[in-house]
């Protein structure tokens, strides 16, 4: 009993050989999937605003369970709030992005600045 709720109290740490990962840029993602897993497919989009005219290009697909595709959910999101409590609200539609007028920064003041 003692071992178990030293295990829950303690993550454990998972060593990772990173030696062999390829790194890729991607600003485009498409998930599609089946009732057994998710196909996460990413890509990059050289026309990011309005309706590309020509097809972007995938260049990755990761294939995960969807046990997996929920930690990741819950890893993404405690990633991108610390983001946002740092940085500022990201806004994710581009047309709104663009349309944010020069100079005006839409992020807390860092202490010491």
């Amino acid at each position: 009993m003692d071992n178990e709720q030293t295990t829950d109290q303690f993550p454990v740490q998972v060593q990772v050989n990173d030696a062999d990962v390829s790194e890729r840029y991607a600003n485009f993602c498409r998930v599609t999937g089946s009732p057994e897993e998710l196909m996460i497919d990413f890509g990059l989009n050289p026309q990011p605003v309005g309706i590309p005219k020509d097809p972007i290009k995938i260049t990755q697909r990761v294939v995960i369970n969807f046990y997996t595709a929920k930690r990741l959910l819950a890893a993404l999101q405690m990633s991108v709030q610390r983001h946002e409590t740092v940085f500022g609200v990201l806004e994710v539609d581009v047309q709104k992005r663009i349309q944010q007028p020069v100079g005006v920064i839409d992020s807390p003041t860092l202490l010491g600045s």
